[in-house]
């Protein structure tokens, strides 16, 4: 674990004077995925790992980066007339700076040191966390209050269109707004948010393939394209149609046959996932985690097979936890093409199903996955 004070005095140590410390969590997500771009619902929750990044003034139009973990330095030039994204982890503070630029802020330049918890490229939203983190500790430094909301949105917008991963609003507006012991129910049209209570007698536990994933770098993007193609074709009938949170069900099995048939895949897709995040919802209120398992299951049942964003590693680690004793319901996680499981476990028997997970994973392809139980925790603010 990262400590405030320790980051603090290695930024001493490298820039020679004292920095503000700031902390933004990674996220899990329970269920609702692929719906936030298609204006659906979400019930992500931060979690007990953070990007932490320690930064003050440094007198120039630069901001000066060190990434400890990678021992990788960058410049961004705070007054480049037209910054181009490099494909390179810089890419999304250097999209913050942009779009807090763009929006008639005069940043300062500044010394930042970086340091992480999230295991990169596992689903479990590190590239939000840098992004959010930044942006608070830029606005921090430029005088102002952060502001959760819009430290989201300004986030979001670098990612789609600076780094060019069109990914929805879920991933910033929860390292933004997490609240301990809490799941979000977000409404990713309104950005209508309800707190919903995550019983204590189940853990979250998570389990990482070991497969990286690169959401850039076509195939999400592709899965959104599909999408909005649906909405197109759909919305000939149905001119109210905005995204694919206006359609149901009914309107699939009516319509639906005039859509190629990979569209309609997607389609389906998103339009059920909806209606599993809101049964989840009432689910948890009502303390039936049967249930609640049992959507987890359907879910990534439909991530495999209509969205065709799964992996044999990640159908390998669910298969592995439907099996153990205390596991209510598993499923993959985030973007997909590799990352993380998501797995509902009793807490009683967390030990007992992480050991069981990694044995089997580690039979049937050789390597012993990363798993970790976390906790959900409080949003993004300045910790020192």
């Amino acid at each position: 674990m990262i400590e405030p004070a320790e980051l603090q005095r290695r930024f001493h140590d490298r820039f020679g004077r004292t920095a503000r410390v700031y902390r933004a969590p990674g996220r899990v997500n329970l269920i609702g995925e692929h719906t936030d771009y298609n204006d659906g619902f979400v019930l992500p929750a931060a979690i007990d790992l953070a990007t932490f990044v320690a930064a003050a003034p440094n007198g120039t139009r630069e901001l000066r980066l060190h990434a400890s973990d990678l021992r990788e330095h960058a410049t961004i030039d705070l007054d480049e007339p037209a910054p181009r994204p490099r494909r390179h982890w810089s890419d999304y503070p250097r999209g913050v700076a942009l779009e807090l630029a763009r929006s008639g802020r005069r940043l300062p330049g500044a010394d930042l040191l970086v340091a992480g918890e999230i295991p990169l490229g596992a689903g479990l939203s590190s590239s939000a966390a840098l992004e959010v983190a930044v942006a608070w500790a830029l606005l921090d430094l430029a005088g102002e209050t952060p502001e959760p909301r819009e430290v989201a949105l300004v986030c979001q917008r670098a990612e789609n269109e600076f780094v060019g991963a069109r990914c929805g609003i879920m991933d910033q507006f929860t390292s933004c707004h997490g609240a301990a012991g809490h799941a979000l129910l977000l409404d990713c049209r309104s950005l209508e948010l309800r707190r919903v209570a995550l019983p204590s007698g189940v853990a979250l536990l998570v389990c990482d393939s070991g497969v990286k994933h690169a959401l850039a770098d076509g195939a999400y993007n592709q899965r959104r394209a599909e999408c909005e193609a649906g909405v197109r074709l759909l919305a000939r009938t149905r001119p109210e149609i905005r995204a694919l949170r206006d359609v149901s069900e009914e309107d699939l099995e009516r319509v639906g046959g005039e859509l190629p048939a990979e569209v309609l895949r997607r389609c389906r897709h998103v339009v059920a996932e909806n209606r599993r995040v809101l049964e989840a919802v009432a689910a948890l209120e009502a303390g039936d985690l049967e249930r609640v398992g049992a959507l987890l299951y359907a879910s990534h049942a439909s991530l495999r097979d209509l969205y065709e964003v799964s992996c044999p590693e990640l159908d390998a680690l669910v298969e592995a936890a439907s099996g153990c004793r205390g596991v209510l319901g598993s499923r993959m996680m985030g973007g997909g093409f590799g990352g993380c499981t998501i797995n509902l476990v009793r807490a009683d028997a967390v030990d007992e199903v992480a050991k069981a997970i990694a044995e089997r994973h580690r039979a049937r392809h050789g390597v012993r996955p990363w798993i970790r139980a976390c906790r959900a925790a409080d949003g993004a603010g300045r910790v020192l």
